[in-house]
């Protein structure tokens, strides 16, 4: 069969499935099926890569982080650690966490203009506050800077049940940000 390439849509009512022909015995094996969720299905690769990949609406509904950092002094945190998405604290005592300067938080996750992360800051084990601050190349969102006077309102969280934060990254160029408290 010829392959096609098609300008437009293609829809179908059924799904649509990637398959593979052994060249030796004609067996077909489905390599991937896209369903009408549009999800994949299956995969048989064991590495995926995406480049170039944009989405509306799109919503993670698995939010696990397999790797955490955990900063329990004051300090400023890794490009790695914050790179992780999740970090905790375990303090008995005021704790600020700096994030590290865009430029190397930027390499790390090989930002471009509009690369986000969000980063979670649990402190439901600390027994004081965690303060998150911004260094070179990071820049306060307006409603971080307006929530950041008197008792840091928007960059710090809570010891305790009430003590997560999550926090959203958000570059405007390869080595600079735009730090936001979203949660």
């Amino acid at each position: 069969m010829a392959n096609t390439t098609f300008n437009g849509p293609v829809r179908s009512e059924n799904g649509f499935q990637d398959i593979s022909i052994n060249a030796t015995t004609g067996a077909v094996t489905v390599d991937a099926t896209f369903g009408t969720a549009t999800s994949v299905t299956t995969l048989a690769a064991t590495t995926v890569t995406a480049t170039n990949v944009t989405a509306t609406n799109l919503v993670f509904t698995d939010q696990n982080h397999p790797t955490t950092a955990a900063i329990n002094a004051t300090a400023t945190a890794t490009a790695a650690e914050v790179a992780t998405g999740y970090i905790t604290s375990t303090s008995a005592a005021a704790t600020t966490i700096t994030l590290p300067t865009g430029t190397l938080l930027g390499a790390a996750l090989g930002a471009t203009a509009g690369t986000t992360l969000d980063l979670f800051v649990d402190n439901t084990a600390g027994a004081n506050t965690v303060t998150i601050a911004v260094a070179t190349n990071g820049i306060l969102s307006a409603a971080a800077a307006a929530g950041s006077g008197a008792g840091a309102g928007l960059l710090t969280v809570p010891s305790g049940v009430t003590g997560i934060g999550c926090f959203r990254i958000m570059f405007s160029s390869a080595t600079a940000y735009v730090f936001s408290r979203i949660a």
